[in-house]
């Protein structure tokens, strides 16, 4: 169950209204990096958590809801840069680089045709929203990691969005933004600090099942031999503690010429060189 009322997370105010930067805000709401993505990871992430870890199930959807109240400042953003437009600013825009002017004039027309002037569950090339940005793998340590980077992409995203933007309303904003990324970063890597030792994930798998040969080496794919570089993920202890890191190459073995064609697949270019499917004594010949 959701509650909702209509005052924003944090105040978003516009100064001076740019139709060409609403574009921009755009990947802010439903692109790779943007607030749906990380509200809706979350959100499923919390979904597949079991009552016994109850205490990450409550931060997981604390934070998605935290993150749905980041799309609504986005979508308000994107609504005072469009509505709150002059024509005269739009015309200076354009005026001032025809690259822009290019780009407005074939940039994003769903905010206003499909929209009203709003804002959209699209990126900033008009993209719809992707379930498929979406990981909740059942596994807390794989999610963790998942919702670290997102975070990560997410804050790199703010941080160009702020630099690219002369409107201090739009500073604020994304500096409260930037702020909380921040945060759940942090957080993030709390509850794998909480969690104790994951790594590798899933932790749960029997490694004595891996190939020992294997499980720690750097493998080189140059095609000529090198000499091992002496870094950090080529000798020493493994990150985890339970191997030595060595360098390597490629094992090699086998082709992957396929010996035969699948006659059911029909993936002959002819009849000749595989099982003719019509008799040659049923064809008329006449």
């Amino acid at each position: 169950m959701f509650y909702h009322d209509n005052e924003l997370q944090y105040e978003v105010e516009v100064e001076e209204p740019d139709p060409y930067y609403a574009k921009m805000l755009q990947e802010g709401i439903g692109g790779i990096e943007g607030e749906m993505r990380v509200a809706l990871q979350y959100m499923f992430q919390a979904f597949g958590t079991p009552k016994s870890k109850a205490k990450y199930r409550d931060l997981l959807m604390e934070t998605a809801m935290e993150e749905f109240g980041h799309v609504e400042m986005y979508a308000t953003a994107i609504t005072k840069n469009l509505q709150g437009a002059p024509q005269s600013i739009i015309d200076e825009i354009a005026h001032d680089s025809p690259l822009i002017s290019m780009m407005m004039e074939g940039g994003q027309p769903r905010q206003a045709l499909s929209a009203g002037l709003h804002g959209l569950a699209t990126d900033a090339n008009g993209v719809p929203f992707n379930g498929n940005y979406i990981i909740a793998s059942g596994n807390l340590a794989a999610d963790m990691y998942a919702n670290i980077a997102a975070e990560a992409t997410g804050r790199q995203l703010a941080c160009r969005l702020y630099e690219i933007t002369d409107d201090e309303g739009m500073k604020d904003m994304l500096s409260y933004l930037i702020a909380r990324d921040t945060m759940h970063q942090n957080q993030w890597h709390a509850v794998l600090e909480d969690l104790g030792e994951t790594m590798p994930v899933p932790a749960s798998f029997p490694e004595e099942k891996e190939n020992q040969e294997f499980n720690y080496q750097f493998m080189s794919t140059f095609r000529e031999e090198r000499e091992d570089p002496g870094e950090r993920w080529t000798q020493g202890t493994s990150i985890d503690g339970k191997g030595e890191f060595s360098y390597g190459f490629q094992p090699g073995g086998g082709t992957g010429i396929v010996e035969e064609a699948a006659a059911e697949m029909y993936n002959e270019a002819s009849s000749q060189g595989g099982d003719k499917s019509i008799d040659d004594e049923s064809v008329d010949e006449s």
